[in-house]
């Protein structure tokens, strides 16, 4: 049985009478613990997909199930309570809340508070090598250390699938390849299913699975 599962799923917005198809008539199945790379050029549907597959969306049409959820099928709340057990988020804006130092940024993102919370954050941003500046501001942060945290945040309820929406998008060349291969690690070390919205040729040939999206139509390349 696939982990995730997509059929005949749809998105249609619409700018004034004219349907716009985001996400069209897309089929796929992806097993627990691959590196899935999707890859297309502006606006061919690549976030919307992602976020349709995190439930920050809903279909217009079609299918969407991980695990044995059917997440068009949920309740908000229900919804929400998935999401924050089972999926971690990670996009090209970090995100970071800027008046929180690093540590305080991961802890914030656990979703069931327990007397161990400052030490399970300090163990996850020393897992992303930055257990030494756990206590510095975003602001005293370089770009690819801002990611770390962020990479740091996402994985902290132990999430099965984490989904990365071009998260080397502002970094330069060298600090975004280094990220690209923290996510390939974690998700072999930590058998962690991800899905990576990225343009990157390093994460392309790093990739169990490559799909391109073209106006709205997702076809595998590998």
């Amino acid at each position: 049985m696939s982990f995730i599962e997509l059929r005949e799923v749809d998105k249609v917005f619409r700018q004034g009478s004219i349907p716009i198809n985001a996400c069209d008539n897309i089929n796929a199945d992806l097993n627990e613990g691959e590196f899935v790379v999707i890859t297309g050029s502006s606006g061919s549907g690549k976030s919307t997909l992602l976020q349709l597959l995190g439930g920050l969306d809903s279909p217009t049409a079609g299918k969407i199930a991980i695990g044995d959820k059917n997440l068009e099928k949920l309740k908000e709340s229900k919804l929400t309570e998935f999401r924050l057990k089972n999926i971690g988020f990670i996009f090209q804006h970090f995100n970071l809340i800027p008046t929180l130092t690093a540590q305080q940024n991961v802890e914030s993102a656990i979703s069931e508070r327990s007397s161990n919370d400052r030490q399970k954050s300090k163990e996850m941003l020393a897992k992303v090598g930055l257990e030494s500046r756990a206590r510095h501001l975003p602001s005293r942060l370089s770009g690819g250390e801002q990611q770390r945290v962020a990479i740091a945040r996402s994985l902290i309820n132990a999430p099965k699938l984490i989904l990365a929406d071009e998260p080397t998008g502002n970094l330069d060349s060298k600090t975004g390849a280094e990220i690209i291969e923290l996510l390939a690690e974690f998700n072999k070390r930590e058998n962690k299913t991800i899905i990576l919205v990225t343009h990157s040729s390093q994460a392309q040939k790093l990739a169990d699975r490559l799909f391109v999206m073209n106006d709205g139509q997702l076809v595998e390349q590998k």
